[in-house]
């Protein structure tokens, strides 16, 4: 795909997913999330040629300039759009489809220190809340929501909505139907039980004070 429509792309994510977007020229010199995926371009093409030195050079100024840290090692799919992206790192070995939209504080984190495919795989057309952590080799199935806060360790399938630490699939939505099916939360679960038994120990307590007066 040429640069230009990869702008064009780019420039359509910001106005479809963020309604303070003015003006084109707005876009192009006040949005950091849109510097970064451009120094990211460049950063990643000339790894790609496996040039030393330059690459995390640019990496590095991109991160003084935006406060997004993307290495210049992962792939990056058409409409990245990073909003208040103050804090996002993205690591060597991520992967990431079209049309994700990821908030501040995002990180696609990794659990390992040898030369492998360390980061996570995101699908196309994916959700990451704010300050979510995405840890480790896993995939995020196409157009999941990931929840702010949430800290994903293990593989999503697609068109789920993950909450929680560590996270949980918490729904399913059928795109074919646009109907969405809610999950058992089995930590939720056990506070209810929690919170039904205390009641019954209060009460027992308070019948146990009432036999004793």
């Amino acid at each position: 795909m040429s640069l230009i429509k990869s702008l064009k792309n780019d420039i359509k994510a910001i106005y479809e997913h963020d309604p303070a977007a003015v003006n084109i020229l707005e876009v192009l010199l006040a949005y950091p999330g849109f510097h970064a995926r451009q120094f990211h371009r460049l950063a990643h093409k000339l790894h790609c040629w496996h040039l030393p030195f330059f690459p995390r050079f640019i990496s590095h100024i991109n991160r003084f300039l935006t406060g997004i840290e993307i290495h210049p090692g992962a792939r990056i799919g058409e409409g990245l759009f990073i909003d208040h992206g103050m804090g996002v790192v993205i690591g060597e070995t991520s992967e990431i489809g079209d049309n994700v939209t990821m908030y501040q504080g995002v990180t696609l984190g990794g659990t390992s220190h040898l030369k492998v495919k360390r980061h996570p795989t995101i699908g196309n057309n994916v959700v990451i809340g704010v300050g979510a952590k995405l840890i480790g080799n896993v995939t995020i199935g196409e157009g999941t929501k990931i929840g702010a806060g949430s800290v994903v360790i293990t593989s999503v399938p697609p068109h789920a909505t993950v909450v929680g630490v560590p996270g949980q699939v918490v729904a399913i939505r059928d795109p074919d139907t646009d109907t969405v099916e809610h999950l058992p939360d089995p930590l939720r679960e056990r506070i209810d039980k929690l919170e039904q038994r205390v009641a019954e120990l209060e009460k027992h307590l308070r019948i146990a004070k009432g036999g004793n007066r």
